[in-house]
């Protein structure tokens, strides 16, 4: 399938997304088939990974001990709530634009066993239990309702928030909003890393800066499976900053050469700066000013 899907050309991809995004097929039916998948998130080595590397990104915070986090965007699993735990964490939020996460609960009995392996034991559970109820007895919180959950989230009660790959998915039209709310969640002590990927989530180039932004923002582009909100690498440390945040780029990744020729870029696009367009991704780390 993955064979495939590669040697497909960017334009037969999004033709197909829209197309398949309209059967009336669930998201648990493509997962299934790898079609709409959001990311790796259900391997326990790689949910590891992914929160040991944002929380190393904020070094100033002592510990997970007794801590208050949220992820933003946990994708197919809620091993983010299982690993925070483990290492301290007493509640952790989990905020998604909708209910993807498996609910079959032996993926969450791996991910513990893979956590007993590394020495980190978290609080006895009934393996009896449902995932919800495994969730709950975590001080896990899932919240399905993107920027709306965000919304429910008491003022200055958040650590440590962190998210992989989700920024760029966030709509343009709440981007700004959403970080806002971020900056008001998170107490003056805390700190946010993010994992942000500026490719074009069709293949790895920037062929999503083809289109106007009208067409590009329409809710049916929006909602088929490779929207991404565009905004570019200078744009989104903007936005952080006059969000309240105070930012520090820990890592760069940037292309030698454009992947798409400028000249095939939308007219909002083809006159930025070469080197805001050569960003492919970047880690950055955000504290409140």
């Amino acid at each position: 399938m993955m064979d495939i899907k590669r040697a497909l050309p960017w334009w037969l991809k999004i033709g197909l997304k829209l197309m398949l995004s309209r059967l009336p097929v669930s998201y648990t039916g493509w997962r299934r088939l790898g079609i709409f998948k959001h990311g790796a998130m259900e391997r326990p080595d790689y949910a590891f990974d992914v929160f040991k590397q944002h929380f190393t990104h904020a070094a100033v915070l002592p510990s997970a001990r007794g801590l208050s986090c949220l992820e933003l965007g946990p994708g197919d699993s809620l091993f983010g709530a299982l690993i925070a735990r483990a290492h301290g964490a007493g509640k952790t939020y989990l905020v998604d634009s909708g209910d993807y996460a498996c609910r079959n609960i032996a993926p969450y009995l791996d991910m513990m066993r893979y956590l007993a392996d590394k020495g980190l034991v978290i609080d006895q559970v009934d393996t009896a239990l449902g995932v919800q109820d495994l969730l709950r007895s975590q001080g896990g919180i899932y919240l399905v309702d993107g920027l709306d959950s965000i919304k429910q989230i008491p003022t200055a009660s958040v650590d440590f928030i962190w998210s992989q790959a989700v920024l760029e998915h966030i709509r343009r039209k709440d981007f700004v909003e959403t970080m806002g709310e971020l900056r008001r969640v998170i107490n003056d002590t805390g700190v946010c890393s993010h994992r942000v990927d500026l490719q074009d989530h069709l293949d790895n180039a920037l062929y999503n800066l083809r289109f106007r932004r009208t067409l590009w923002e329409s809710e049916w582009m929006a909602r088929s499976g490779f929207y991404t909100n565009r905004i570019r690498y200078r744009e989104m440390l903007r936005i952080f900053e006059e969000a309240g945040f105070r930012v520090s780029v820990e890592h760069v990744d940037r292309w030698d050469a454009l992947p798409t020729p400028r000249e095939s870029l939308d007219c909002e696009f083809r006159d930025l700066d070469e080197q805001d367009l050569l960003v492919a991704g970047f880690n950055v780390a955000l504290q409140p000013c």
